[in-house]
């Protein structure tokens, strides 16, 4: 069976993610507006400006529409850097508007501006046996406390930096502008277990 995942097109590197989405066996399809969330069966928030993304989610009802779908359907939903920010309980500093379903607490800009980006290659619990994960860190953030039912999959530098609950899935680094598939596959096959196909 065919997996069509979204990937909110507000900002971000959609292109990227999608191509990712491909090469993992899944069916891309951009979301801009809460019809569109109807046509998916998982999402994807890519980084940018966190607190553009929330203001726009919430002005298109998709905020709610998300909310409502991961607590009666198990939606998955992976967030990456600015998508980390939007999906968190709680955000040190100034607060977007959010989904805030994630028992997290997100420091943001936790590694400096723009020009403080940097690739570093971490392991990551999830591809365990296989060779470090090399990620993209731009204006990231990290994660600075987790409730009992988050498990943490990655650290950098003593911070938590990925991390998993239910059907949700963060990272504070780009996995899409690396040239590895190895995350986007197993947020495809984390789909598909909750589909069951």
């Amino acid at each position: 069976m065919d997996v069509k995942v979204g990937v909110l097109a507000i900002q971000g590197d959609v292109r990227e993610h999608k191509r990712h989405l491909v090469l993992a066996g899944a069916t891309p399809f951009e979301v801009r507006t809460a019809k569109d969330l109807d046509s998916v069966q998982a999402l994807i928030i890519p980084g940018g400006e966190s607190t553009t993304i929330g203001m726009l989610m919430a002005e298109e009802g998709l905020i709610e529409k998300i909310q409502r779908r991961v607590k009666e359907e198990h939606f998955p939903v992976y967030g990456t850097c600015a998508g980390l920010i939007l999906l968190a309980k709680d955000v040190i500093g100034s607060s977007p508007a959010r989904i805030g379903l994630m028992d997290i607490t997100a420091d943001r800009n936790a590694y400096g501006r723009q020009l403080a980006s940097f690739e570093a290659k971490i392991r990551i619990a999830v591809l365990q046996g296989q060779s470090e994960f090399p990620a993209v860190f731009i204006r990231a953030p990290r994660i600075v406390r987790y409730g009992p039912d988050v498990t943490p999959l990655s650290t950098y530098e003593g911070s938590i930096v990925m991390a998993e609950q239910g059907s949700l899935l963060v990272s504070a680094f780009h996995p899409e502008m690396s040239g590895d598939i190895r995350i986007h596959q197993y947020f495809v096959d984390k789909v598909r277990k909750a589909l069951k196909v």
